[in-house]
């Protein structure tokens, strides 16, 4: 019955319509992000998620643009290679023209190019006659912004909003303002080169004159502002070289990856840019903001484990992850935010409803395995970079992670680590599957809080053996002694109290009742990632993550096809998750079970291709793999989603088992293993430290052959087979 109209989940994502037949663009640099249509254009009607956003409100809620009067036909679309500019090619429909002439369909060629950059809007048009005769026509842009928060646009209703202030008019810009509850002035402000003919607060008009072949162009720059923040406004051409040469540059940090097929490279190349468009710089570094349109903004869990999966192509996103999570870990405890000393931020909210605490997420810490989660990313980073004089800055931030695990985390003292939200408003369930029905037991009923869920226990066990190794690297021998012996009691206690026979797999979770919810899942699957499980029970976990009932020929579901809650049309209770799959696969290569992670990055390279782009979405259903079709989509998933983006460069990395040691100054290959489709794999500018080498990997019947092409500094090479 939870299903037809009792839906307690107040951040539900409403959807009266489906993003996947909304044929959207999408394009993200900082703090904004635009959701276009396939001319180009931002429309006003429906509850589409169209709209120019900048710090979680919508500053342009409408543009469209019409030729003659009506609005042109459509000839292609794109978003470029580059992921930096959408192109836009249109034509004109028959019309009749001021001066009584009539042009014909295809008379005039109109190209619009828009681009986002120092928080606002780029965008060029240029319409050509291609006529034989010299033409009059006009070109108008209708505009307007409706400054609605992003949660107004997920669904949440407001009893009062701001007002709409008068807007300033000149010759050639405009400004729109609204007042919010906040007392804040946003301001959305267009400018236009040359100056239009006509210009109100709603509408820019240009009536130009052209001949044959001639060509005429106009430019628009949107600026999305506070009202005491003043910029200069950019230049169309400065701010496109400005906005190339900043993507260069963050792109040139990556190990580049390119292998023998055309289709696998392109799934990498868009994954990669899709990455990088999710970046957000921040005075703590670069951190990828987690998915749009819904969750475009700094997410713990999101950030950490994107960083994760993108740590041995680019460790630098992990250096700004964890500064930015260590600025804004939380020093005391507020529980409306369900904040406590030592917890690590869930997610964090600019906008008016933020501000205003109509929504709890301005900073809200409601998760319970960002902190753990952040030590371990803490210790697979020193790893990775040998970067000791990072961490040592870093250790008193991971020693209040480790003392808010030991007590806040684990309230009653048993040993396992559980949540129960302390905000009235903020999340039920606290764990990635944060779904209000996302927990519960083998006949359905939901699972009371406090929970311990299964993989956190997991990471804890992680965040404890990466602490040690960072503090016997500071120095602290001691203290890496006792996490260590606190790890290993966790193991042994984690599978007495978990562990299913009947499941061949661990409990979903114990609920308040330490009951365990008996219920066949993915989440299992991150415990082989974090090696809490033991070889004895390894095998027959592995086994029951790839049985049918789970995996749906495109990936591993959330929930068995067998289970009381199961639906592969819902958000985590069958669906699959491109990470989560990612995140298993580098579990079962950890336990020796290369071939079945094989598996899994086949299923997603499948899947791939059926996709708009390459673009792995958020997550996509769960039904069963059908000959000659591709995998349903889910209809308001996130596209692009950070850690959807990066999870090709885990699923690679598993099933190579690579891992970059930079403190031993060695890249370990241990039981390498290429899907049959992959006959090489290029890595160039693979950083070990100071050193870098190039290697090519050629898979051979049943392991992967390695060779240095280059080997700067000396740089040790280990296959384990």
């Amino acid at each position: 019955m939870d299903s037809i109209i009792r839906v307690k989940d107040q951040f539900y994502i409403h959807a009266d319509s489906s993003l996947v037949d909304n044929r959207t663009h999408v394009l993200k640099q900082g703090d904004s992000f635009a959701v276009f249509d396939r001319y180009g254009d931002i429309k006003p009607v429906g509850k589409f998620s169209h709209g120019l956003y900048h710090d979680g409100t919508r500053h342009l809620s409408r543009l469209e643009v019409f030729v003659g009067g009506a609005r042109p036909i459509l000839l292609s679309s794109a978003v470029g290679e580059d992921n930096i500019v959408l192109t836009v090619d249109l034509t004109n429909t028959d019309l009749d023209l001021e001066d009584q002439a009539r042009a014909r369909r295809g008379t005039f060629h109109l190209f619009r190019s828009a681009f986002l950059w120092g928080g606002g809007c780029h965008e060029q048009f240029r319409l050509v006659n291609y006529g034989v005769d010299p033409a009059r026509i006009s070109l108008a842009v209708k505009f307007d912004a409706d400054f609605v928060d992003i949660f107004e646009v997920r669904g949440v209703r407001r009893r009062r909003r701001g007002k709409r202030l008068r807007s300033i008019v000149k010759s050639d810009s405009v400004q729109l303002l609204y007042q919010g509850l906040d007392g804040v002035v946003r301001r959305t402000g267009l400018h236009w080169h040359p100056t239009p003919q006509a210009l109100s607060e709603s509408e820019a008009r240009f009536d130009l004159s052209l001949k044959p072949k001639e060509e005429v162009s106009l430019t628009l720059a949107v600026r999305c502002e506070q009202a005491e923040q003043k910029a200069a406004v950019w230049r169309y051409h400065q701010a496109w070289e400005q906005a190339k040469h900043d993507l260069a540059s963050r792109m040139g940090e990556d190990c580049e990856i390119v292998t023998s097929h055309d289709w696998f490279n392109e799934w990498l190349d868009r994954s990669r840019r899709d990455l990088h468009m999710m970046v957000s710089e921040t005075p703590h570094g670069p951190y990828p903001y987690a998915g749009v349109p819904w969750f475009s903004a700094p997410f713990g869990r999101d950030g950490i484990i994107t960083a994760l999966e993108y740590l041995w192509v680019n460790p630098s996103i992990a250096k700004g992850v964890l500064g930015y999570l260590a600025a804004t870990q939380a020093k005391e405890t507020v529980p409306e935010q369900d904040a406590e000393p030592g917890k690590i931020l869930h997610e964090s909210r600019k906008g008016e409803m933020a501000a205003l605490g109509e929504v709890p997420f301005g900073s809200y810490y409601g998760s319970v395995d960002s902190t753990p989660l952040f030590i371990m990313l803490a210790g697979a980073y020193f790893e990775r970079t040998g970067d000791r004089n990072f961490i040592e800055t870093l250790w008193p931030n991971l020693d209040a992670a480790m003392r808010w695990i030991d007590t806040y985390g684990d309230a009653d003292r048993d040993g396992f680590v559980e949540y129960a939200r302390r905000s009235s408003r903020g999340l039920v369930q606290q764990g990635w599957k944060d779904s209000y029905d996302a927990v519960f037991h083998d006949d359905g009923r939901m699972a009371e809080s406090p929970i311990a869920l299964c993989e956190v226990q997991g990471y804890v066990y992680a965040a404890k053996r990466s602490a040690a190794a960072c503090a016997s690297a500071l120095g602290k021998k001691e203290t890496g002694a006792v996490l260590l012996r606190q790890a290993e009691v966790l193991k042994q206690r984690f599978h007495q109290a978990f562990w299913s026979d009947h499941l061949s797999s661990y409990a979903l979770a114990l609920d308040g009742e330490k009951r365990p919810c008996l219920v066949k899942t993915s989440n299992p699957g991150h415990c082989l990632f974090t090696e809490i499980v033991g070889d004895r029970h390894a095998g027959r976990l592995v086994q029951s993550l790839v049985e049918k009932d789970l995996f749906s020929g495109w990936g591993i579901r959330t929930v068995a096809a067998d289970q009381a809650r199961y639906s592969p049309m819902s958000y985590h209770n069958g669906s699959v998750w491109p990470h989560d799959n990612a995140i298993i696969a580098m579990g079962l290569a950890r336990y020796g079970h290369t071939d079945a992670a094989v598996k899994i990055l086949r299923a997603l390279f499948d899947a791939s291709q059926y996709f708009d782009l390459h673009r792995l979405p958020e997550l996509f259903c769960g039904f069963e793999r059908r000959p000659g079709q591709g995998p349903s989509l889910y209809p308001v998933a996130c596209s692009p989603q950070a850690w959807s983006a990066a999870s090709v460069f885990l699923l690679l990395a598993a099933c190579l088992g690579l891992t970059v040691r930079a403190t031993e100054h060695r890249i370990v290959f241990h039981r390498p293993l290429l899907p049959e489709f992959l006959r090489e794999v290029h890595l160039r500018h693979l950083r070990v430290g100071a050193m870098s080498v190039d290697l090519v990997l050629t898979r051979s019947k049943d392991t992967v052959r390695v060779e240095a092409l280059r080997n700067e500094g000396g740089v040790d090479i280990v296959i384990v087979k």
